[in-house]
């Protein structure tokens, strides 16, 4: 596979950092495009300060603010084409869309890596990604300890695993 085009959701979190760590990485080895997304709230004047709502240019000026922001998530030195998208939408679908629209043929997005009852409460958006998404999704976790296994109990029946060469 070799992405000319990638699209990389963010949140600004140090969750999502790997994952756009490896964006920019893919996309400087194959010479594509980044195409970096954030999901807001609003793009309309309620999010403006007092000050900033009496000036006559009040959503331009607010999203000028949020596209300065999001290209300053880029680390330093970074050579790759960008593009930025913001969006109001509910997140998986503001990434599918995104990738639909700006052809994106690859998505890579960070995990928080949640387990348990709040996994199943608040749901997987990389899951759901994944399943719905039109191109390949590289889904890159943080590091973190690794989880403790449990026992491996091999009985002469069931030697509980064999590697190949050894006896």
């Amino acid at each position: 596979m070799h992405p000319k085009k990638i699209l990389h959701p963010t949140d600004y979190t140090e969750t999502s950092r790997p994952a756009l760590m490896e964006a920019v990485a893919l996309a400087e080895e194959h010479n594509g495009t980044l195409v970096l997304l954030h999901v807001v709230d609003s793009l309309g004047p309620e999010q403006l300060s007092y000050r900033e709502s009496l000036s006559a240019d009040q959503p331009a000026e607010l999203r000028r603010h949020l596209f300065e922001e999001l290209h300053h998530v880029l680390p330093q030195n970074t050579h790759v084409h960008i593009e930025c998208v913001l969006s109001e939408e509910e997140l998986v679908t503001a990434i599918l869309r995104t990738q639909t629209e700006q052809q994106c043929d690859l998505i890579v997005l960070g995990t928080h890596g949640e387990t348990g009852i709040r996994r199943w409460l608040s749901g997987s958006v990389a899951e759901e990604v994944v399943r719905r998404a039109a191109c390949p999704v590289l889904v890159v976790k943080g590091k973190r300890e690794a989880e403790r296994l449990p026992e491996l109990h091999p009985t002469a029946l069931h030697p509980g695993r064999v590697v190949e060469g050894q006896s």
